[in-house]
C-alpha cells in the first residue's frame, strides 16, 4: 500500500502563489510517476500535472503552462507543485496520485494511488 498526504493548500488572491506538497510513503516502488490532479465543485477531475521519477519528463495541462512547475525529491518522497499567477479558476481540491512505471498519463485512471487532497481558493 501507498499513503500520500498533500499539504499547502490554503486562501490567496489572484495573482498570488501557492506550493503545494506532497509526500508519499509505504511501497512507493524502485521508480514512479507522480501527479496533480484537481477538482472544482460541480466539475469532474482534470489532469494537472505529472512527472517521473528521474525527472526526466514532466506534463502539464494547456490551462496551468507557463504559471504551474512541478517538481519531485525522491530522497524525501515528495512531489511539489508551485502554482504562480493565480487565478479563481484554479480554484479546487488538488490531488496528489502516483502510479507505478515510468509514464506520465493524462487519465486519472492510469493513477493506482490517491491522496485525500488539499483545497486551494484563489479570490478575485
Amino acid at each position: 500500500q501507498v499513503q500520500l498526504v498533500e499539504s499547502g493548500g490554503g486562501l490567496v488572491q489572484a495573482g498570488g502563489s501557492l506550493r503545494l506538497s506532497c509526500v508519499a510513503s509505504g511501497r512507493t516502488g524502485v521508480s514512479n510517476t507522480m501527479a496533480w490532479f484537481r477538482q472544482a465543485p460541480g466539475k469532474e477531475r482534470e489532469f494537472v500535472s505529472a512527472i517521473t521519477w528521474s525527472n526526466d519528463d514532466t506534463d502539464y495541462a494547456d490551462a496551468v503552462k507557463g504559471r504551474f512547475t512541478i517538481s519531485r525529491d525522491n530522497a524525501k518522497n515528495t512531489v511539489y507543485l508551485q502554482m504562480n499567477s493565480l487565478k479563481p479558476e484554479d480554484t479546487a481540491v488538488y490531488y496528489c496520485a502516483l502510479r507505478y512505471g515510468s509514464t506520465t498519463y493524462f487519465s486519472g485512471q492510469r493513477y493506482d494511488y490517491w491522496g485525500q487532497g488539499t483545497q486551494g481558493t484563489v479570490s478575485s
